[in-house]
């Protein structure tokens, strides 16, 4: 393998986990339709909800695994160190099974205390129970995906995640059903619909593990022929390993559990803040029969942070999934060029990961904002004005949290670990003072959620900005990286409005006139990137089956 090829090989591992995590996402958006359908906004409120808290529980329990196991067993590979490789991916799964267990028996017992106090929405107890042993299930399964990560290959951790959506969405979708037409006469059938969406996942998720366990027992044969290669003095003790996962854990879990309780925290605002105030002209649309006065009650609530939740974060989650992707390969050959001192080789890879990020995120950034109403149309039949100012207005969020998911990754990858804690606290402490004063005193309701949504990723994207600039002595590029993109996309808009425009004028179908606004944007945008020269053939080069785009390119005379 070439020297080029090999300081990019990350680039292709991240190009199968981006790929792969927008084939999730899409399957994920795509179910929930049928689902939003059969329960509603206000049973997707409950299902927003319970998925928040155990966002939490998995981030303090697991979530941190496969991040910590990939980055300490690369570092081993690197050195050929197999055997301390495998006594990390035990100790690890040790710690996995004893804490995914303790977290799921908390979270199943603790449901009512935490839907009835915390959340004051006792409908979300029912799915928060059903949810509550998949964290013991992905505990389990994060070990296996972290270790395979680590051996330097995605492809296990893709296809168990495909066949865990695929039956995630099956699932989730004949149960929600089922629920709801059983218990259509109770007076919580909003709750058991929820209840069927998180069956989903549960059932999901041990395919998934099935499937990693399969391919473990298959792989194990080559891992004690590497191990048997192990110098014996080259072992580390189990309480050396365990010191490390610790030491690697930590900051792991403080830096996500900030970055992602902010979610949880703009719940428990909204359902306790709201739930005094009477209901806002903003929101009268919501309720065909709303009555100026009255407050938001249990189920309006629910409805209105289902509506932000599944139609607004969920959308702008997709391609942020690319930049998750990324990380999680960034992570492990970044620590391996660290361990090595390859100062170049770390800065030539964090500007091809920002570059290729800001690519993808900046389009769609502007292309939801563009066609809001539209999409939510195509997708969930919703031409309500609600839903679309979020898309319209939080669309941005896009940039910054793909900006934040990697640069994040970067600095864990350069072992400043507590950097990305700090910066997301500091900006989780903003975050919270400006959604409580926005909930308080004005008469936003959710949409001060989609405003604290932005500004929570902007705040951490400047301060990791600063921080990989004086850890690493860099500075990313700007015009290829930024305007370009931002110039190519700017453009590409104005041609997706006016063709959505024409085309409904046309045929008077949001269906036709969507897919081809669509389809323009996207050839407009990387016609214009190309002319612009925003990427070049080198960059082209390194991406996966870029041979045959630039040969595309050329005999088109792009390139």
């Amino acid at each position: 393998m070439s020297a080029k090829n090999k300081s990019n090989h990350f680039l292709v591992q991240g190009s199968i986990l981006a790929a792969t995590s927008l084939i999730v996402r899409m399957i994920g958006l795509l179910y929930r339709i049928p689902m939003q359908k059969y329960i509603g906004d206000e049973g997707m409120g409950y299902y927003t909800n319970t998925f928040e808290i155990y966002n939490i529980a998995l981030i303090l329990s697991s979530y941190s695994l496969p991040m910590a196991v990939s980055k300490l067993v690369a570092v081993r590979r690197s050195k050929k160190e197999h055997r301390n490789a495998y006594r990390i991916f035990l100790s690890a799964m040790t710690i996995a099974i004893a804490v995914g267990l303790i977290a799921t028996l908390i979270i199943f017992f603790g449901a009512n205390f935490i839907a009835n106090v915390i959340y004051e929405s006792p409908n979300i107890a029912l799915p928060l129970m059903i949810l509550a042993p998949t964290i013991f299930v992905f505990a389990v399964m994060g070990v296996l995906r972290g270790f395979f990560q680590g051996k330097n290959t995605m492809i296990p951790t893709a296809i168990s995640q495909v066949l865990e959506q695929i039956i995630n969405a099956v699932v989730s979708i004949v149960a929600a059903y089922l629920l709801v037409r059983n218990y259509s006469g109770n007076i919580n059938v909003a709750s058991y619909g929820a209840a069927g969406g998180t069956l989903g996942t549960f059932t999901g998720a041990c395919i998934g593990l099935f499937f990693l366990l399969f391919v473990f027992v298959l792989y194990k044969p080559v891992i004690n022929k590497q191990m048997r290669n192990d110098k014996e003095s080259s072992r580390e003790s189990y309480k050396t390993i365990y010191k490390l996962l610790f030491i690697t854990i930590a900051p792991i879990i403080l830096s996500q559990t900030v970055y992602q309780i902010s979610g949880f925290l703009d719940g428990v605002l909204f359902m306790q803040i709201m739930g005094t105030k009477q209901i806002s002209t903003f929101d009268m649309e919501v309720l065909e029969k709303a009555v100026s006065g009255s407050l938001y009650t249990e189920d309006f609530r629910n409805t209105l942070i289902g509506i932000y939740g599944i139609k607004y974060r969920l959308l702008t989650n997709v391609p942020v999934a690319i930049a998750t992707a990324f990380a999680a390969s960034i992570v492990t050959t970044i620590a391996a060029a660290n361990a090595r001192g390859m100062q170049e080789v770390i800065r030539r890879k964090v500007h091809v990961a920002i570059k290729f990020n800001m690519i993808i995120a900046i389009p769609s950034a502007v292309g939801m904002g563009v066609l809001a109403s539209p999409l939510l149309q195509l997708i969930y039949g919703d031409a309500n004005h609600l839903p679309a100012n979020f898309l319209r207005l939080g669309s941005i969020s896009i940039i910054f949290y793909a900006l934040s998911t990697i640069s994040s990754a970067i600095l864990q990858g350069i072992n400043k670990l507590r950097v990305p804690v700090i910066n997301s606290a500091i900006s989780l402490g903003f975050h919270i003072v400006l959604v409580f004063v926005l909930l308080t005193f004005t008469p936003l309701s959710a949409y001060a959620l989609v405003i604290g949504n932005v500004t929570f990723a902007l705040v951490v994207c400047i301060l990791n900005w600063v921080s990989i600039a004086k850890h690493l002595e860099y500075q990313q590029e700007i015009i290829k990286t930024f305007i370009i993109p931002t110039v190519s996309a700017g453009l590409m808009g104005v041609a997706a409005f006016f063709t959505y425009q024409g085309m409904k004028l046309l045929t008077n179908s949001n269906i036709v006139s969507s897919l081809v606004a669509i389809l323009i944007a996207i050839l407009v945008y990387f016609i214009l990137l190309i002319f612009l020269r925003g990427v070049d053939e080198e960059e082209l080069s390194f991406i996966p089956k870029g041979g045959t785009i630039i040969q595309i390119l050329k005999r088109l005379h792009l390139l």
